[in-house]
């Protein structure tokens, strides 16, 4: 370490400093001494200590008072990154002391954006000096987050495998197949998979926790889709769905509405809905502040409430 290059550093006093720092700002020691509560002849002698330690003159005079010399600016500068470190100290302390405070970055896959939203809207109402960070976006690039630590903790419907995470079960999550309300299909009982071989799905982008549904739905039928059209978002999907430009597999979540609005049905397909889960997961290795901690119990305990109902 380099302060054993320089064991004088040691020496050094953050009172010392703050003597120093006050002269430099107040321009004599009188000044310095009310701002810090001290008479002058006890300001001087921390200035005189200061001086001794680092062996280098460290103010001098000018017509507008004591001002720093070179050495002495350096001092001030490094003063100054001191008070900064120190205040970041002293945030995260008050933070670690209770829940009133803080910043949460939260992980959101696109699919859940229908609900999460409402969740952290809910918990921001209660706890009204915490921020909330929200990051939304597909699967993969989600789980890049959390495996890097950029995200205190990510809500999606599939956990990742290859790093060890902590998780929590929020509510189970249904994926099913739609179609317009006009689709040859629409009214049809048991609908078998292979009746689907000629259908046009349309899917999301690879990456995206709802393609990986959909590739392992096909994997269970030989040339399953035939034909399909990948789009990068589930509003655009739906829209395609309702102007008749295929069938798709989706989340029942995201499609509440125009489910119950009959501007898309659900399709009576064997198999379907797919049982998937919503979970909260953090990185293994992720230490929680207080307020995190609290964000992510409301979460894991109230998710479910905040569910559209298909």
């Amino acid at each position: 370490m380099k302060e054993n290059l320089y064991p004088w550093l040691r020496q050094l006093t953050l009172k010392q400093m703050r003597g120093f720092e006050a002269v430099v700002n107040a321009g004599s020691v009188s000044s310095a001494a009310k701002t810090l509560h001290l008479t002058p002849p006890a300001v001087s002698l921390q200035l005189r200590d200061l001086e001794d330690t680092t062996g280098i003159p460290l103010l001098e005079r000018s017509e507008a008072g004591l001002a720093p010399t070179l050495a002495g600016r350096e001092l001030f500068d490094m003063i100054q990154q001191i008070n900064e470190v120190m205040a970041r100290f002293a945030e995260n302390i008050t933070e670690m002391k209770g829940i009133d405070h803080g910043v949460v970055s939260v992980g959101v896959v696109s699919t859940a954006r229908y609900f999460a939203p409402m969740v952290l809207a809910e918990f921001m109402r209660i706890y009204q000096d915490i921020k909330i960070q929200l990051q939304v976006g597909n699967r993969d690039t989600t789980m890049e987050k959390l495996e890097n630590m950029e995200l205190d903790f990510a809500i999606t419907g599939l956990p990742p495998d290859h790093f060890e995470v902590k998780k929590e079960f929020i509510s189970n999550h249904p994926q099913i197949i739609i179609a317009a309300p006009d689709h040859p299909l629409a009214n049809h009982k048991r609908i078998s998979l292979s009746e689907l071989k000629e259908e046009t799905f349309l899917l999301r982008e690879q990456g995206s926790g709802t393609r990986s549904v959909a590739d392992k739905l096909f994997s269970r039928i030989k040339g399953l889709p035939k034909s399909g059209l990948e789009f990068g978002s589930n509003e655009t999907i739906k829209q395609a769905v309702m102007a008749g430009m295929g069938i798709a597999v989706i989340s029942s979540h995201t499609v509440a509405a125009e489910l119950k609005e009959r501007r898309l049905v659900a399709l009576d397909v064997k198999g379907t809905p797919i049982n998937r889960k919503w979970f909260v997961v953090k990185h293994a290795n992720k230490r929680f502040l207080p307020s995190a901690e609290a964000l992510w119990n409301f979460v894991a305990r109230n998710g479910k409430h905040y569910l559209p109902q298909p």
